[in-house]
């Protein structure tokens, strides 16, 4: 009987540690939670807020009125992340975690970055423990985004912008790094051992930010001799040729980009080493 009822207990047991572990049952909310990350110069932007829905209400001027702090979003307020130092709309913003308010108005709306995260609403919201406060200009949309939105656009190596969407409403904030020194400093690194597996992002970065063309240029002419039936280092070529001013030798490398890229039936390099030839007039 001992090995039956030994069993039969270990069943229980079983049950019971399995009753334990599993998850409560769950409702939907009604303004589902989204994280967001984006990567950013050397660190990354991480953005936590949830998403009300229109749901034929007037939203700014109506449940939001003007003139009045906004959790910007649902349930907790929104917060914002950034693993490094950044610089939003012109000013230096510290690394580390914000919640992110804003003062809706018709022509204007203030954008808040609050030191006190975790906050449920705007309900204990102080003014007094604002870090940052600015302004930005609303956007008026023509098509109607139904759900609350954040998303990040238009991305460089230095540079995005942060959109919040509603309704028929959009505002832009304007983000930059504060690092170039760093990832100056890092590529110079890199490229005094095997450049290979750096020489894209090294002479995009220098193209990108206008830095030193002559230099962005032999790393160009470097990686050409490394892979010589690529037409990618082409294009670079080209392009930092073409800000120099020297749409001769532009068109030169161009043209032998297409020819490469024809070869190995690349049509994105075919047309992006086309673009080159266009903008220099040929």
């Amino acid at each position: 009987m001992k090995p039956i009822c030994f069993c039969l207990l270990a069943l229980l047991v079983a049950g019971v540690s399995f009753k334990t572990n599993a998850q409560a049952p769950r409702i939907p909310e009604a303004s589902p939670t989204q994280t967001i990350i984006q990567d950013f110069g050397l660190g990354k932007v991480t953005v936590t807020y949830s998403r009300p829905s229109v749901k034929g209400r007037l939203i700014f001027g109506g449940i939001n009125p003007y003139g009045q702090v906004w959790r910007t979003g649902a349930n907790a307020a929104t917060t914002i992340n950034f693993s490094e130092n950044v610089i939003i709309e012109g000013h230096n913003v510290p690394a580390g975690s914000y919640s992110l308010f804003t003062i809706p108005e018709k022509d204007m709306w203030t954008v808040i970055l609050n030191k006190t995260v975790k906050q449920w609403g705007a309900y204990s919201y102080k003014k007094a423990d604002d870090f940052l406060r600015f302004q930005v200009k609303p956007i008026y949309l023509d098509e109607k985004r139904e759900t609350f939105t954040i998303q990040f656009a238009n991305e460089t190596t230095r540079s995005s912008d942060l959109y919040l969407v509603w309704d028929h409403t959009a505002i832009a904030i304007h983000l930059n790094t504060d690092d170039d020194a760093q990832i100056t400093a890092n590529i110079d690194e890199l490229m005094k051992g095997n450049r290979k597996p750096y020489y894209f992002n090294a002479i995009q970065y220098y193209y990108e930010n206008n830095k030193d063309m002559k230099k962005a240029l032999g790393w160009a002419l470097e990686a050409e001799k490394v892979e010589p039936k690529g037409p990618w280092f082409r294009l670079w070529e080209a392009r930092i040729r073409l800000k120099m001013g020297d749409k001769d030798a532009a068109i030169a490398a161009a043209k032998e980009g297409i020819r490469l890229a024809k070869e190995s039936n690349d049509d994105e390099y075919v047309r992006l080493n086309q673009a080159v030839l266009d903008q220099a007039g040929s």
